[in-house]
Order: C-alpha cells, then sequence, then structure tokens
C-alpha cells in the first residue's frame, strides 16, 4: 500500500522519515509521495567488476554539486547528449523496516530526453540517494541544483521487512576499490 501525504508527513515529524525536505514538500506536495531534489552530480571513470562474491564499480569523479549562496544562473550543471552521470540528491532518508520507498523521474526529465536508471529503497536503509542519469536525447540539457528531479513514494512492507545492511548505507556512490559484497 502507498503510504498518503498526511501519514508521510506524520512519519517525517515522529522519525525524521526524509531529512532537508524543501518548503514545498512540507506545506504544499503534490500526490502520494516526495519530490527530491538534485544536490551532486558524478561521472565514472575507468572500469569496474560485478562479480559473484566481489565487486568494484568504476571509480567516481564529483563534477558538481549544490553551492548555497550561488544565483540559480551559477548553481546548475549541463548534462550533455549522450553521456551518463550519478546524481544524488539533497535529502537524506530514515527509512524504518516496515517501510519501503520506490523512486520515479518526474515528467519533465523524460520530456527533456534525460533517462533515470532507479530502483528500490530497501527497508532500512537510511542516507542520500544515487541514481543514473543519461541524456538520451541531442541537446544540451541544464538543470539548477535543487531542483526536483525525482518523486520518491513510500510502500508499507506487511510484515516487516528486513533491515538494509548494503555497502551503500550512508548515500555512498561508489565502492573504494574491490570489496566483497554482503
Amino acid at each position: 500500500m502507498i503510504l498518503g501525504i498526511k501519514k508521510l508527513h506524520e512519519l517525517v515529524k515522529e522519525m525524521n522519515l526524509v531529512e532537508n525536505l524543501c518548503d514545498r514538500e512540507k506545506n504544499n506536495p503534490e500526490g502520494a509521495g516526495f519530490d527530491l531534489r538534485l544536490g551532486e552530480i558524478y561521472e565514472l571513470e575507468g572500469d569496474g567488476f560485478l562479480g559473484v562474491e566481489e565487486r568494484n564499480t568504476p571509480a567516481i569523479k564529483l563534477v558538481a554539486k549544490n553551492e548555497e549562496g550561488k544565483s540559480e544562473k551559477e548553481n546548475a550543471f549541463v548534462f550533455e547528449p549522450g553521456k551518463y552521470y550519478l546524481v544524488k540528491t539533497m535529502e537524506k532518508v530514515n527509512l524504518p523496516v516496515t517501510v519501503s520507498g520506490i523512486i520515479f523521474p518526474r515528467t519533465t526529465l523524460f520530456r527533456s530526453g534525460l533517462g533515470l536508471f532507479n530502483g528500490i529503497v530497501q527497508p532500512g536503509y537510511q542516507g542520500e540517494l544515487t541514481f543514473g542519469l543519461c541524456n538520451l536525447g541531442k541537446s544540451n540539457i541544464k538543470i539548477s541544483f535543487g531542483a526536483r528531479v525525482v518523486h520518491i513514494t513510500f510502500h508499507e512492507v506487511l510484515g516487516e521487512g528486513n533491515q538494509y545492511r548494503g555497502q551503500w548505507q550512508g548515500g555512498r556512490v561508489a565502492t573504494s576499490g574491490k570489496e566483497v559484497q554482503v
């Protein structure tokens, strides 16, 4: 079952379900979830390996991030055609084991030619959210930091889920070398 906005606001107040929500999401949200904002952008560098027991994601390079105090015109990033990026939200989530989240693109992303690569936010996950963004179109697309780019809905886990214990806990974006999966 998707949790409604009244319940989400209760969980934000009671247990800090989502930290750093913008005023719009606190006071006048749309739908049955929250819009999340663009906070950091990374490019991938080098090779990676995803094995049965070990993995090593490509290295990352922070190419841009939100800078408080800059004008919107200066505090933006241009997504170039054909390039793939990892992007991180300004918000952090703190999910109990009874709630999971699903990320969806805001329609202005795909209307602009941007493809979102995302997944389920597991029960018990805490931290910023990272997902892939690729400019599949032919035009440069400029996005201001702080712009709402994705929508997250929260879902009740009946019977209780298992605590997320993966290495991505806390908002980590990439591995720091070869590591064993949990």
